[in-house]
């Protein structure tokens, strides 16, 4: 149990992908704050972690898949990107505008009694931006570069050729980008006071609030996938 506690968050993940579901659940930061240790992670959320841990055994009965049904530390690192390019950048591109619609529409109802709503749609709009120009440039330079070089390894051929030298540059402006969609969604929590409804609320103020969780959960994954496997694999198979 001791060494299970102190183990960093990303390990806990990687070791049990099923464990993300349960660190969703309590608010624990698996992604962009994953280096931090279990037993630290839930002293700062308030949690027991003897709880927490027992939580994590009961959910580790399959653990070494996730929900897609692979284990992605040993999938190509091709599929890998084309699971996250048809998930998760599908998600994004699909619900951005619909959410953006949705609190345009909320704001002008209940705007005046709920001035929060303002600022929930300009965070979000900002993050829909940032996400659009970040999405391209995985998809444009760094994932067709990561896919040719674990082309180029399983065939014993020479490594592609970059604009940008080692993987790691880019990779590190990611994380950097990856981050500041961190720091969004955690604004969006802390604005909405973790999402909760006002009693005056009507169906469309309910789902704006249940679609940003889901958004923010899709993406939680999504970074986990990058930050925690798909990168450090990339830079393993570079240095080899």
């Amino acid at each position: 149990m001791t060494m299970t506690a102190t183990k960093t968050v990303r390990e806990v993940a990687l070791e049990n992908p099923n464990a993300t579901r349960i660190f969703e659940k309590l608010g624990i930061d698996y992604c962009c704050g994953g280096q931090r240790p279990l037993n630290e992670a839930c002293a700062a959320a308030n949690l027991n972690i003897d709880d927490v841990l027992s939580r994590l055994e009961q959910a580790g009965a399959d653990s070494s898949r996730d929900a897609s049904g692979k284990n992605w530390q040993t999938e190509a690192l091709g599929s890998l990107v084309e699971y996250i390019v048809a998930t998760h950048h599908a998600f994004i591109k699909d619900e951005t505008p619909r959410i953006l619609q949705l609190a345009a529409k909320v704001v002008s109802v209940h705007g005046r009694n709920h001035p929060e709503l303002q600022q929930v749609h300009a965070t979000f709009d900002a993050l829909g931006q940032e996400l659009s120009s970040h999405l391209m440039k995985e998809e444009q330079i760094l994932f067709p570069f990561i896919v040719g070089m674990d082309r180029a390894s399983g065939n014993g051929s020479a490594a592609p050729a970059s604009c940008f030298g080692t993987v790691q540059n880019p990779i590190r402006m990611m994380m950097i980008e990856h981050d500041s969609a961190g720091n969004a969604l955690r604004e969006l929590r802390e604005v909405t006071s973790n999402y909760t409804v006002p009693a005056d609320a009507c169906i469309s103020y309910k789902t704006l609030y249940q679609a940003l969780q889901d958004f923010e959960k899709d993406l939680h994954q999504h970074i986990h996938l990058e930050n925690n496997i798909l990168f450090p694999r990339a830079l393993t198979m570079e240095n080899a």
